[in-house]
């Protein structure tokens, strides 16, 4: 590759040195470098291929969307950085990646570019001061201008261009300035690729028609009115397929050119119009009549066929509408009767009920008569309970129905379910059973390579962790430590096992002690012979006892001042020396053997 032109090396250089605000005032000097009189046609090409190798094309679409309010040189900065952008994009051969350019960086460059229309438009309206409007359309009017000289050196983008949003909601403006240069970038589009209006979809086909019409319609401007008339012209010329789309989407076009655009200055091209749609409609008219012919053709062609088919069903549609009629009078006959026969039942109960119930009434009446009056309360509450109780009856019988109908359903459902788990499980039995039992494979063994492999991890890991060596003298005094711990813990265990033995003599004494009180008779029952088991045969253990009953009883009448050294003894505790000397002298109740 050839050496880069140094002013571009310089403009990347600062570019990629500076901070985001500063950018767009850098990449100024690029307009600088393009228009210089010493370039030919090949360093122009080779310039533009600096530029778009260094990334200052991608800088000038990134910074198109920056709030130039606060960048030096305002609104015109971006209007140079757009017209530098188009004049780079135009004449450039890329040879790296040729595609990612076609469609992704132009179809980018040309969305900040209308972008930037959009904000450069509505500056231009808000704006009060006519020195700023004017600023504003001039910058406005660069912008669509380096937008046309885009899509001029690129043809395919025309089609990106009015497919865009941004393109769409710039055209559809009450604005008379922005709405003309619109329409004249329209203009230079048509003029630059005269089918792309087939080539979009319809929707924008008939937005951008729509649009046309209507500034048309609504406004009586005669720039705006010669600007959409020539628009509209040049369309049907170059498209002839939207002629009978005009014709017929808009019906009240002609009247409305003919009486409200007539003598505005551009008769020439509104007469051309004029003549193109009349033409269509006549021929549309001639092809509309031809059509309709041809569908009267059809349709008496299909209404006689259909009147044959008729006429041929029609022995066969009458047995069928007999025999529905004969079908219909009968279910009417029989529904009558079956409603005659619930009338005649209803009417036989009503009156086996009255004769039930005069019945009733007469035999109430005899037994009246024959009851003494002094029986009739009582006969009036036993056939109040009968009653109550028959009710009861019913009630019973007929809640018990309802709650068996429902649980056999309920226990239909289960004895279905485990049918269903019984087959389920006798399958899965069967597959189990008819499932082979997988061989009996040795285990696999170590190969040379991975026994070799094996051994020398085992000795790498022996090398980073050697077994601590531990010295004659401290392997003697470890010795002695374990032999101290190993005699401690014997002589602990030993006095674990007399507690052991102390606690389950106090549970015996206990126990016997419970046992003798639990089988005493009362005082008023007791003999000589009973208090002699209470009593103990030795005398120690007799004194013991006396002495310590009335050591108990004298440390209890001891005022509290003298009992103040013993607030924190606990009841429970009992020295030892007092525990061995009453086991030693213990004697379990009961008869003493010898």
């Amino acid at each position: 590759m050839a050496a880069a032109d140094p002013r571009v090396l310089a403009v990347a250089a600062r570019v990629a040195e500076s901070r985001e605000r500063d950018v767009p005032v850098l990449l100024l000097a690029l307009k600088e470098i393009l228009n210089s009189p010493s370039l030919g046609r090949k360093e122009s090409e080779k310039v533009k291929q600096d530029i778009h190798y260094y990334d200052l094309t991608r800088y000038c679409v990134l910074v198109l969307r920056q709030d130039y309010s606060r960048v030096r040189g305002g609104w015109a900065t971006a209007a140079q950085l757009a017209e530098i952008l188009s004049h780079c994009c135009v004449g450039l051969e890329v040879k790296e990646d040729p595609e990612e350019f076609y469609t992704k960086f132009l179809p980018s460059a040309i969305d900040n570019l209308l972008f930037l229309g959009r904000r450069l438009q509505a500056r231009f309206i808000r704006a009060v001061k006519d020195e700023e409007k004017q600023d504003f359309l001039r910058c406005f009017q660069t912008v669509t201008d380096a937008i046309c000289w885009l899509f001029g050196g690129h043809i395919q983008l025309t089609k990106h261009v009015l497919q865009n949003d941004h393109f769409l909601q710039l055209l559809v403006t009450d604005n008379v300035e922005t709405a003309v240069i619109m329409m004249s970038v329209l203009h230079s589009i048509l003029g630059v690729n005269s089918s792309v209006l087939l080539q979009v979809d319809e929707e924008t086909l008939h937005s951008v028609l729509d649009e046309l019409v209507y500034k048309l319609s609504s406004t009586t401007n005669p720039v705006i009115g010669n600007a959409a008339t020539k628009l509209l012209l040049l369309i049907v010329k170059f498209c002839k397929q939207l002629l009978k789309l005009l014709t017929t989407r808009y019906k009240g076009l002609k009247v409305l050119l003919s009486k409200q655009w007539t003598g505005k200055g551009f008769d020439r091209d509104l007469s051309q119009l004029l003549d193109l749609l009349y033409l269509e409609q006549s021929s549309g008219k001639r092809e509309m009549q031809r059509e309709h012919q041809a569908a009267c053709i059809i349709q008496a062609a299909w209404r006689g066929f259909q009147t044959r088919k008729r006429l041929k069903k029609l022995p066969q549609a009458v047995t069928i509408l007999q025999r529905s009629f004969r079908a219909k009078r009968e279910q009417e006959r029989q529904h009558l009767e079956k409603q005659k026969e619930d009338e005649a039942l209803k009417l036989q109960m009503q009156l086996q009920k009255q004769r039930a119930m005069r019945l009733f009434h007469e035999r109430q009446l005899a037994l009246l008569e024959i009851i003494h009056a002094s029986q009739v309360n009582k006969h009036m509450k036993e056939m109040e309970v009968k009653s109550a109780l028959t009710i009861q009856r019913f009630w019973r019988g007929y809640r018990a129905r309802r709650s068996f109908h429902q649980q056999r359903q309920s226990l239909k459902e289960y004895k279905a379910a485990v049918i269903i788990q019984r087959a389920a499980c006798k399958f899965l039995e069967k597959q189990r059973s008819k499932r082979p039992l997988s061989p009996w494979k040795d285990p696999k063994g170590l190969t040379d390579e991975q026994r070799l492999a094996l051994q020398q991890k085992v000795d790498d890991y022996i090398k980073l962790h050697p077994a601590s060596q531990m010295s004659e003298e401290m392997s003697k005094e470890l010795h002695m430590q374990a032999q101290e711990k190993l005699a401690q813990f014997m002589l602990r265990s030993k006095l674990d096992q007399r507690a052991a033995q102390r606690r389950e003599t106090l549970l015996a004494q206990v126990n016997t002690d419970v046992e003798l009180l639990m089988n005493a008779p009362r005082l008023a029952e007791t003999t000589e012979k009973d208090l002699a088991v209470f009593m103990s045969r030795s005398v120690p253990v007799a004194t013991k006892a006396k002495q310590s009953h009335n050591a108990m009883l004298k440390y209890a009448r001891w005022p509290w001042w003298k009992k103040l050294g013993d607030e924190f003894v606990e009841d429970d505790v009992i020295p030892d020396d007092a525990l061995n000397a009453e086991l030693g002298s213990l004697f379990i109740g009961g008869r003493k053997s010898y």
